[in-house]
């Protein structure tokens, strides 16, 4: 009766049975790590209370979020670098991507390697390295004195206009190469002769460059709009070992308190589920709003 039964399947049934047989095992485990876990933290961000004291609440948590002082100045500053350094980014990595994709460009290799090293580097390490050269002792600081710039060192991680623009600096840094990658991936994907065919007709590199790589690039440059703006909603690594978060929660961001919410102060794990939820939802808004926007596919 087996062998009868395997006989009557068709090759694509045998095919579509070991696809899920190779990912059954993933699909379960991604259940158990991942939505398991994000339903257990839905329940707990309606309950307050440790351990075996939680309690049911309602919706307390959420309406206490935005009578939170330091939740909301988190939240603005989240915002903060979302406005200012994801535009400045995603800009810098296409212009890049746009030079180095020259064919007549020497040591191409070599230019797009040495932009992306540092989206290579350890998130602490590279925070480490900005906080010391920031400090009022720092490089910075001695070039800017050296040069007559400053009379004194600034503590730039001292105020917070400064802290937020260092944070803004380092990003920058790290994260631009990253993005480099995926346009001039998209990039490969477009004839060089169309831009030999637009130089011929006249166009100049900036022209080129707004009425081809820009349209062209248009889903990549979505992509990459929304994955920046989910992992600055994300921000923690930054804000815990650049400026700690400081002065005075000046720069501290929504993962930094949602971490001391948790370990560092009086353990509230049902009010730092309640603001991860919220970053959940800001995230998917976002996104949503970016697709609606950007997406002009019929």
């Amino acid at each position: 009766m087996v062998g009868d039964r395997k006989k009557k399947l068709s090759l694509g049934q045998n095919q579509s049975l070991a696809g899920w047989a190779f990912l059954t095992p993933a699909v379960l485990f991604i259940a158990v790590m991942s939505f398991l876990p994000m339903i257990q933290a839905l329940f707990l961000s309606f309950k307050t209370g440790v351990g075996a004291g939680l309690k049911w609440t309602g919706g307390t948590n959420y309406i206490r979020m935005f009578k939170d002082p330091v939740f909301m100045q988190a939240l603005r500053n989240n915002f903060i670098y979302l406005i200012i350094q994801v535009p400045i980014m995603l800009i810098l990595a296409l212009i890049l991507a746009s030079l180095l994709n020259n064919k007549d460009l020497r040591f191409r290799g070599l230019f797009r390697t040495a932009i992306f090293l540092p989206c290579a580097t350890s998130l602490v390490s590279y925070a480490v390295i900005f906080r010391s050269l920031f400090t009022v002792d720092g490089l910075v600081n001695t070039v800017f004195i050296k040069l007559g710039i400053l009379s004194t060192g600034y503590n730039f991680l001292g105020h917070p206009a400064s802290a937020r623009i260092v944070i803004i600096l380092a990003l920058v840094w790290r994260w631009t190469g990253y993005n480099m990658v995926f346009y001039l991936s998209g990039l490969q994907n477009i004839e060089y002769s169309i831009y030999e065919a637009a130089k011929i007709d006249g166009a100049s590199p900036v022209q080129a460059f707004l009425r081809i790589t820009v349209p062209l690039l248009k889903p990549t440059i979505l992509l990459t709009a929304i994955m920046s703006t989910n992992g600055t909603l994300q921000l923690f690594d930054e804000s815990v070992n650049l400026t700690y978060g400081g002065p005075s929660n000046a720069t501290i961001t929504m993962s930094h308190y949602i971490y001391n919410v948790s370990f560092k102060y009086v353990p509230n794990f049902g009010y730092a589920a309640a603001m991860s939820y919220l970053i959940l939802i800001l995230v998917a808004v976002l996104a949503f709003m970016q697709m609606k926007v950007g997406d002009k596919r019929d």
